[in-house]
């Protein structure tokens, strides 16, 4: 199985068992989240790009794939995605390499994937 089609599953299966166990908090928190980047005055391409870059600053590897993924079928090029993350790198430092790894070891799998959809 694809990093991309793991990390969809296990996303797509515990975000239905957060939103089915009855506590509606989690609820609402996740619909505020998703309504974040909707397009607005700001285009979501490039809310996914702050998304990318606060998730790297924060050093989350989940959180990286999942704006890395939603910018990349947004259209945002590589060279975008390489400014953003270069943002998160010069706010946070050396603490941000391991992260810039991990986006690296993802970027080329999702942009085939968006290449595989674009083309059926």
């Amino acid at each position: 199985m694809s990093k991309h089609s793991e990390f969809h599953t296990f996303r797509r299966d515990m975000n239905e068992k957060i939103l089915n166990c009855g506590f509606n908090d989690f609820k609402k928190f996740f619909a505020l989240d998703t309504k974040a980047y909707h397009e607005g005055e700001i285009p979501s391409k490039y809310k996914e790009l702050m998304g990318l870059t606060a998730s790297m600053v924060l050093r989350c590897n989940d959180c990286i794939f999942y704006h890395l993924d939603q910018a990349i079928k947004l259209g945002t090029t590589k060279k975008e995605l390489y400014e953003s993350m270069n943002i998160a790198l010069i706010v946070s430092g050396s603490i941000v390499i391991p992260h810039l790894r991990y986006a690296f070891s993802v970027i080329d799998e999702l942009l085939e994937k968006k290449n595989e959809t674009d083309l059926t």
